[in-house]
Parts: C-alpha cells; sequence; structure tokens
C-alpha cells in the first residue's frame, strides 16, 4: 500500500508569541466552557481571545460560541484518544521510579486494577540482598495488600461491598482484614491521609507504605508500593516513606494526565 505525499505547507510560521496565545485558548477553552472564564484565564484581550477562538472552532479543535460555551471539537477528540490509547505506563512511570529507588533503597512496584485483583506491572529492586517474591504478572488480592487497599479507599463504599461480596475477605496470614466493617474503617483512614500500609496481611514478613496513582480522567486505577521485609523496618516503620509514595504516585499521576495536584484531593 502506498501513501500519498502531503502538500508542502508553504504557510509562515507563526510566531512564538502568537502560538503560545493560542495554546494559552486552546488549552482554557478545553477546561472551561464560558467565554469570560477563558478570557480570565488566559489573561489576554477580548478581542484576541475571540478571534484565536474562531480560528480554533473552524480548525474543529473546539466547537460552540460565546453564546452557548465552548467544548473539545472532533479535531481535538480524535487526536486525544489516539494519544490515549498509546499511553504505557511502564514507560512513563520508569524513571520516576527508578529515582524513587535511589533514593529511598527498598523495592518499588506498580500495580493496576484488573478486576477485583491487583497486577504488578513494574517491580524495581534495590540495592539489598534480599529479592521479594513479586513478580510482573503477578496479580494478588486487594483488600490484603497496600496497593489494593490504596486504590479500594477511591472506590464507592457499594463497589467495595460487592468485591466482598464476590470473592470475599479470604486471609493470608493472621494479620489479614477479614471483617468488612473493619475494612471499611481502614479504607476511611487510607484515604483521609493519603496512603495505606501493609503490615504482614498480605505475606508474612513483608511490608509496604502504597499511594494511589490516578489516570487521566483522575480515576484511581493505579497504586504505587515502596515495599521491605519486616527484619529491616519493623512495626510501621516503612510508613516513614509515606511522602516519598505519595510525591512518586503523583507525579506518575501527572505523566498519565492527571489534573491532580496530589492523589485524593
Amino acid at each position: 500500500m502506498t501513501t500519498e505525499p502531503r502538500a508542502l505547507d508553504t504557510r509562515p510560521a507563526p510566531s512564538a508569541g502568537a502560538s503560545e496565545k493560542t495554546l494559552r485558548v486552546l488549552e482554557a477553552a478545553i477546561l472551561y466552557d464560558r467565554f469570560t472564564d477563558i478570557v480570565e484565564e488566559t489573561g489576554l484581550a477580548k478581542a484576541t481571545v475571540h478571534r484565536i477562538l474562531a480560528t480554533l472552532v473552524e480548525q474543529k479543535f473546539i466547537t460552540g460560541d460565546s453564546d452557548r460555551g465552548y467544548h473539545p471539537g472532533s479535531r481535538f477528540l480524535g487526536i486525544a484518544g489516539r494519544a490515549i490509547s498509546r499511553l504505557d505506563i511502564s514507560f512513563l512511570a520508569e524513571p520516576i521510579v527508578e529515582e524513587l529507588v535511589r533514593e529511598v533503597d527498598c523495592t518499588i512496584h506498580v500495580g493496576v486494577v484488573n478486576g477485583f485483583e491487583m497486577v504488578y506491572v513494574i517491580r524495581k529492586d534495590s540495592s539489598k540482598p534480599y529479592r521479594m517474591a513479586s513478580r510482573v504478572g503477578l496479580s494478588m488480592p486487594m483488600h490484603c495488600s497496600g496497593m489494593g487497599k490504596a486504590v479500594l479507599a477511591y472506590w464507592p463504599p457499594e463497589q467495595v461491598d460487592r468485591l466482598i461480596a464476590e470473592v470475599g475477605l479470604p486471609p493470608r496470614t493472621d494479620r489479614t482484614i477479614t471483617d468488612a466493617g473493619r475494612l471499611h474503617a481502614e479504607l476511611a483512614e487510607v484515604r483521609q491521609r493519603g496512603y495505606a500500609l501493609d503490615l504482614g496481611e498480605n505475606e508474612v514478613g513483608t511490608v509496604c507504605v502504597s499511594a494511589p496513582i490516578r489516570d487521566h480522567l483522575g480515576h484511581v486505577t493505579y497504586g504505587l508500593s515502596i515495599s521491605s521485609i519486616a527484619l529491616e523496618h519493623p512495626g510501621s516503620s516503612i510508613e516513614q516513606f509515606a511522602p516519598q509514595a505519595i510525591a512518586a504516585a503523583d507525579a506518575i499521576s501527572r505523566a498519565l494526565g492527571s489534573s491532580v495536584g496530589r492523589a485524593g484531593e
């Protein structure tokens, strides 16, 4: 199959100032539908905003008018859809995870929700001689893992109840939460503080602190954990890394297109 060559665009490139103004108006029009809000957000003159909006409507990047409001147009949505379909969290998160490993010298995992389970998609080991039993592609329960609870905390209560009804709360260790009321209380605490703990609930002798990762729609569909062994981090001392877990999870969220400054807010 052959592809016809594209016609050469001989129009002069817009100045940097014009390009910047156009991008500012486009971003504001995607985030705010009212003309007055777009003007306020961009800080540009009304006439300038009106002219740029007219061009964006003509080119189908946005649709609407100053009376009905503005919304993303077919051309913008088509580009956005193709970009989202190409997102690879492993590629986007890898440099953030590698930096986190250097910072805390613990094993780092990133997992994704798959039904009522979490599946590891990234694992980076520390410099320590021991190795965790986890591996990329391994699934784990949500109710007793740090990443699972970091995600469950942002599910509606009825969705958590559905998980409990369909898969139960089977004990993995003597520390596993197996009572629905206790799990709901734990998830409320996770949601309030912004991170979850697993202190031997999923596997005897292992501990982790986890934070939620949001996708481009703001949904918590991934989790990040800083994991270690209880011998090195006894009790709840792994909790000291909660700020680093939250910061790294937020950085990955932003890389995925989330607009939240901090997961959970």
